[in-house]
């Protein structure tokens, strides 16, 4: 039998020169290698967990960030009205949130807290939060009177200058979030708390055995009424922050489709 001869695709390219054993895969009639979609199932079931993660992650920071709008055009409406008297009887935390109050009575600094960690000019120090009786009534309601600096020695409790005569008190009535975790701590041998950190109504009511409003007064720069460095937050205070960590966790999600994607494509033998 006669060998089978094996044949040499010849070409020329376009200075005449020979470019033997090139394919030619129109003559030879073999199509061009071409992908197919195969996806792994471990990339695949990374990105099944992952990606419904970073979507609800972005969700959460632009409800935040829509939470914090909301909140701030309440404020703005309701603290260019004008200021209302703090009523003498417990009211509902919502007849007061945000507008200009006014209240009358006297400082009882023996259950005065400071809020720690604080952080005012990139200093950490205090907030002063004071009971205020309410003329005329056995209701007491906190007044935020602002920022004082902590001392060098972390342990040691600043000394607090509080005014005893009778005060008016003018500010914006805040109520404070609940949204924190707060281990249940009772007074011990009688000494009062002084040091917290965070403003839990509900624990502050039950320690001080008295009534207390809802809200908290924030005393206004303008107010004598005994207060420090008050420069006071805004309800949308870091939203551009939030709407930043959105996109950021949206354009995770968009990645890792993109790359289950890209890798799930393998090329057809």
């Amino acid at each position: 039998m006669t060998p089978t001869r094996m044949r040499t695709t010849t070409s020329f390219s376009m200075n005449g020169s020979r470019e033997e054993g090139s394919g030619d895969y129109a003559r030879s009639g073999r199509a061009a290698p071409t992908r197919r979609f195969r996806p792994r199932w471990a990339p695949t079931l990374a990105a099944a967990l992952l990606v419904p993660l970073f979507i609800a992650a972005g969700q959460w920071q632009w409800n935040k960030a829509s939470v914090k709008a909301e909140r701030q055009q309440q404020f703005d409406a309701l603290a260019s009205g004008p200021a209302v008297p703090t009523p003498a009887g417990r009211v509902a935390a919502e007849t007061l949130r945000y507008r200009q109050v006014v209240a009358r009575g006297t400082y009882e600094p023996e259950r005065q807290i400071l809020i720690d960690n604080r952080i005012h000019q990139q200093r950490a120090g205090f907030h002063v939060v004071t009971p205020l009786r309410i003329e005329g009534s056995d209701v007491r309601v906190l007044v935020n009177r602002g920022w004082i600096p902590g001392p060098a020695e972390r342990e040691r409790v600043p000394e607090v200058a509080t005014p005893r005569a009778p005060v008016e008190v003018s500010g914006q009535a805040i109520v404070p979030t609940s949204r924190f975790f707060t281990l249940k701590e009772e007074i011990s041998d009688g000494e009062w708390p002084q040091v917290w950190q965070n403003l839990d109504m509900e624990r502050y009511a039950r320690l001080a055995g008295f009534p207390v409003q809802p809200v908290v007064i924030q005393m206004s720069a303008d107010s004598t009424a005994g207060g420090f460095v008050r420069e006071w937050p805004r309800p949308d205070d870091r939203r551009l922050t939030n709407l930043g960590y959105a996109l950021q966790w949206w354009s995770f999600a968009a990645t890792t489709v993109a790359l289950w994607l890209y890798h799930g494509l393998r090329r057809k033998p």
